[in-house]
């Protein structure tokens, strides 16, 4: 069979180059006005759930402390925020102490493509974690990283510093923005199914489309993601 060699034309390579560049950027506008009301209402809601969960966070902790004897029932991560910068991130413990160490036995068993990890039958997460994970319970500590200003209530999850480290410039896009509680991705009614490029693109969507309607929408559901338990 006769192979045919095809040669790309000045005009082909030009069209080809500007595909790139546009796949490379979008258009972020600033939006201070929103920026700055959206920042007073994470304020507000944040210190508001803070006061109204404080019984329910000490029996929580209690409980991981009796799941997980000796580890406190706070686990803190290193997070890239916006503009990639580094903060420490709060959740409650959903694994077993020394998890991080036992990641590197468990990168071959990857189920997500790309930088992020997922396992659905992660070995170290504890019986009360897997609860707490399909709730999203785990995640209400992070009202104090949006008291403090490291996270808004929405916005793209802060990624950690490992997965940062392999992002080409498109992916770094997501990091332009302050990361939040929830976002498009955690409203996906299969969305432990999706791709990390399905998943940057909702980021990317999501800084586009920024709005108060778009933040409350998102609000709304992840209520009925998290009663519908989700997560995991």
């Amino acid at each position: 069979m006769e192979t045919k060699e095809i040669i790309k034309t000045p005009a082909a390579v030009e069209v080809t180059t500007e595909a790139a560049e546009q796949k490379a950027k979008i258009y972020i506008e600033k939006k201070p006005i929103y920026s700055a009301c959206k920042r007073i209402f994470d304020v507000l809601c944040s210190f508001l759930g803070l006061v109204v969960l404080a019984i329910p966070f000490l029996v929580i902790s209690i409980i991981i402390s009796i799941d997980s004897p000796g580890a406190s029932p706070i686990y803190v991560q290193l997070r890239h925020g916006k503009n990639g910068k580094v903060f420490k991130f709060y959740k409650f413990r959903s694994m077993v102490p020394h998890a991080e160490a036992m990641l590197d036995t468990l990168l071959d068993q990857n189920e997500m493509e790309g930088p992020a990890f997922k396992l659905k039958d992660d070995p170290r997460i504890t019986k009360f974690g897997h609860f707490i994970r399909r709730t999203s319970i785990d995640e209400l500590p992070q009202l104090w990283n949006v008291l403090k200003g490291d996270m808004s209530l929405v916005g793209p999850r802060p990624p950690l510093p490992r997965e940062v480290e392999m992002y080409d410039d498109y992916q770094r896009q997501r990091l332009s923005v302050t990361p939040g509680l929830t976002c498009y991705w955690q409203i996906q009614p299969s969305r432990n199914s999706l791709t990390f490029d399905e998943w940057l693109d909702l980021d990317l969507k999501y800084i586009s489309d920024r709005s108060f309607g778009t933040d409350l929408k998102i609000l709304f559901k992840t209520v009925g993601a998290v009663f519908g338990m989700e997560g995991e």
